[in-house]
């Protein structure tokens, strides 16, 4: 199978306007998350709806293509960039643009899903463990999946899934293994094409996550697991822990 990366890079952000083009490591920051992606895909594309930011793809020698200002989530830019670049691929791979650190061991535990040939679509988790503590487990901005045997995925919640109703809330990171959602995603082409399409769901707006669309109509999303803990760039204070941990693993390993 041949796998294609997207990118959705907008340049407005009510938390941090123009975090594409912020300089981390004296580069911009959507350059450090294409450099990584290229590492371990065929191809590599950013999804803009701005000029500023197409031009400084072009400029480091970088793909892009421009996309409509009305998308209202990234997946929908992701297939507009997929019909607009033009080549077939058989998997789709949805890269957030303010994810510098996106190492290729996750691309390739997501490529890997699709070894199975009923994965529709697929997405990564990591293992919490005690040592994150409660205060992370509870966090509604790091939603929680719920995987099956066959390492499916049965639902996702800003909810901490399951209750351990016969255990004191101090135990529940020791006695069951919970998945926090990384939000990385790839489609097949064609189920791409297919959850664009659909409406909003119920599930999807009462906890304002789109991957419950997909679940609701019958999508199977296969999970990939990671071990790897990146930082992403959501305000500017993100923006400079990412400069330390930069600054820490350069000094440590040449290669990031």
């Amino acid at each position: 199978m041949n796998f294609i990366g997207i990118i959705p890079a907008r340049y407005a952000s009510t938390r941090f306007p123009g975090k594409p083009l912020a300089l981390l490591g004296g580069k911009p920051v959507i350059q450090r998350v294409y450099e990584q992606v290229v590492k371990a895909l065929d191809d590599a594309i950013v999804a803009t709806d701005d000029e500023r930011i197409f031009q400084a793809v072009e400029g480091f020698g970088g793909k892009a293509v421009m996309t409509s200002v009305h998308h209202k989530s990234g997946t929908d830019r992701c297939r507009e960039a997929y019909v607009l670049q033009g080549k077939p691929y058989d998997v789709v791979i949805n890269i957030q643009g303010d994810e510098p650190f996106i190492q290729p061991s996750q691309l390739d535990a997501l490529k890997a899903c699709f070894d199975d040939g009923q994965t529709q679509i697929a997405t990564l988790v990591k293992p919490f463990t005690p040592a994150d503590g409660w205060d992370a487990l509870e966090n509604v901005n790091s939603p929680k999946v719920v995987v099956g045997r066959d390492m499916r995925a049965l639902y996702f919640s800003r909810s901490i899934i399951p209750f351990q109703r016969n255990k004191e809330r101090a135990e529940w990171l020791s006695g069951h293994t919970y998945y926090k959602h990384i939000g990385l995603y790839a489609y097949k082409a064609e189920v791409l094409a297919e959850i664009t399409a659909l409406p909003q769901s119920p599930l999807e707006l009462a906890e304002s996550l789109e991957q419950l669309r997909w679940l609701e109509n019958g999508y199977n999303i296969k999970v990939g697991v990671s071990q790897v803990e990146t930082i992403g760039v959501d305000t500017p204070a993100d923006l400079e822990a990412a400069e330390a941990f930069l600054r820490k693993h350069t000094n440590a390993n040449k290669h990031i």
